[in-house]
């Protein structure tokens, strides 16, 4: 059975010959270029710079050679440009990190420092107007930098949080259409996370690729706005939604079946503990457009639709099965209320869970391979009965995790799946 076959039957809640893996796909199940590169160390693989494929929490590629290694079913469709606005593919040069590790980046990749010694980035690389991230001089990856504006109620504009939300070009166009058709020619199942086709997620970026961003950029205000302005936030979403459509529609054209599953959203609405709103408010704000946008994907593509979001957001998995969504990520079974035996029996049938592989904030970084192999068994035999499971871990792979405690998980895989 192919990777594509398998993947088919299992976004689809049938039983494969072997569970689906995906480590490095997208911007939410991927591996920092740290842990990378000592992955490929551990696996003998040809020495050679990580090219940082997500410059924000600085991811590395998974390439082919790391795919086949670790077993993996899945890969990703990247677009043109990265979270800072920068053309992020080749050519590419050299750059040493913080920690000392050299790694290739594109050549708009930018950074300075300022006298505490943390790299600061500019929003398309354009060391003219202000940074737009910090990375601490200890730190492992970006925060954004909040360059809101003081906000004038009368004169709030929705155009203001669309900048980075626009209708998609020709060049993105022809773009997509040769990074889906390579990807597919691999023989993988292929997700594509597409960008400005996000619903609301541009709103929760602090314009990291704008040079002069404008209206509600600070994460805390965009939260309070949910609730002090429902319909500032109503008009930005329903505008987004009608774009997205649009955007899907164009890519459709173009890319057609060489696409298996489309990341929709990336906005968390939940906490270790609980979750950033009621789910009423969810049904209100949230649903109907999300609504909007999955129905329009299932009633004309093959495509899988994709949601993420951290946290305890049980409450909130029969509400993702309403708005339309066929998966979710990254399903932290750490947190409150997100027993994986409770969410498989009562959710198992509806959603695929995309993630819940193993706990990313203490096992594996932390635990004993054993106590990493253990985790990983258990886990599958939960959640890969009658498919509708791709395994991942819960969010991106951080540096420094123990290379030994990933191989462990690799090889519990493996020992799941019968050595297949």
């Amino acid at each position: 059975m192919t990777s594509k076959e398998r993947f088919d039957l299992t976004v689809n809640h049938k039983q494969p010959d072997r569970v689906v893996v995906d480590l490095g796909s997208t911007a939410v199940t991927g591996i920092h270029v740290l842990s990378v590169e000592n992955l490929r160390r551990y696996y003998g693989l040809e020495k050679k710079l990580v090219r940082v494929i997500e410059p924000y929490q600085m991811l590395g590629e998974v390439d082919a050679e790391l795919v086949d290694a670790m077993g993996i079913d899945v890969i990703g469709a990247w677009g043109k440009n990265n979270m800072f606005g920068i053309y992020n593919h080749q050519p590419m040069m050299e750059y040493q990190t913080n920690w000392g590790q050299q790694v290739l980046v594109p050549e708009g990749f930018q950074t300075t420092k300022d006298e505490k010694g943390d790299a600061l980035i500019y929003p398309e690389g354009d060391l003219s107007v202000g940074p737009c991230a910090r990375m601490p001089k200890a730190g492992y990856f970006f925060d954004a930098i909040i360059r809101q504006e003081p906000l004038e109620e009368d004169k709030l504009d929705v155009r203001d949080n669309l900048e980075e939300f626009g209708l998609i070009s020709e060049s993105e166009l022809a773009f997509w259409k040769e990074a889906t058709s390579n990807a597919r020619s691999t023989g993988k199942a292929v997700i594509a996370g597409l960008g400005g086709t996000a619903l609301g997620d541009i709103a929760l970026v602090p314009g990291l690729q704008m040079k002069h961003p404008k209206g509600i950029r600070d994460i805390a205000e965009w939260y309070m706005s949910t609730v002090l302005r429902p319909d500032y936030v109503t008009a930005i979403f329903d505008r987004q939604s009608e774009i997205a459509i649009e955007n899907f529609k164009r890519l459709y054209e173009v890319i057609g079946n060489n696409l298996d599953a489309v990341f929709i959203c990336g906005t968390d609405f939940g906490t270790q503990d609980s979750t950033f709103c009621a789910p009423e408010q969810f049904d209100e704000l949230w649903k109907p457009f999300y609504r909007r946008i999955n129905n329009w994907v299932h009633d004309n593509t093959p495509w899988k639709t994709f949601k993420h979001s951290c946290g305890a957001v049980e409450t909130f998995m029969s509400r993702f099965i309403d708005s339309g969504f066929d998966i979710i990520n990254p399903v932290q079974v750490s947190a409150r209320g997100m027993d994986a035996r409770h969410l498989k029996q009562t959710y198992g049938k509806d959603l695929v869970f995309w993630g819940g592989g193993i706990d990313t904030q203490k096992t594996l970084p932390y635990s004993t391979p054993e106590k990493v192999c253990e985790e990983v068994l258990g886990l599958c035999d939960i959640f890969a009965k009658d498919g509708g499971f791709v395994f991942n871990t819960v969010h991106n792979i951080q540096a420094n995790v123990p290379v030994e405690n990933i191989v462990a998980m690799v090889n519990a895989i493996r020992e799941f799946n019968g050595n297949n």
